[in-house]
């Protein structure tokens, strides 16, 4: 599966628009990551418990829009964005989406 953040991929042709495809996660923080993360904050500097939840909730979002691409037909993913909301303390949702299309090698 091809994907871009761009509107095209360099060497390849669209022939056929999907639509818009899309992956959500919703993720919480556990009391190890809490008690790690408070540690690292008062710290200073990178939190990296709270970095690996979010690249977690991003890797599974993009894992989940790329299923739906592929459902949906598709052989590729452009215009990829991220979106991230806190639904409540601790849970926050990650949403990944983009345009599925089908192209072929130019």
């Amino acid at each position: 599966m091809l994907t871009s953040t761009t509107n095209d991929i360099t060497g390849h042709r669209v022939v056929r628009h999907i639509g818009v495809v899309r992956g959500v996660t919703v993720r919480s923080r556990n009391v190890v990551s809490d008690a790690i993360g408070g540690v690292q904050s008062m710290l200073g500097g990178r939190v990296g418990a709270y970095v690996k939840l979010a690249e977690v909730g991003r890797q599974e979002a993009f894992d989940l829009l790329l299923e739906h691409a592929r459902a949906a037909g598709g052989n590729a993913v452009l215009a990829i964005r991220y979106e991230s909301n806190e639904i409540m303390p601790g849970v926050t949702e990650v949403l990944a989406y983009g345009t599925a299309v089908v192209v072929e090698g130019a």
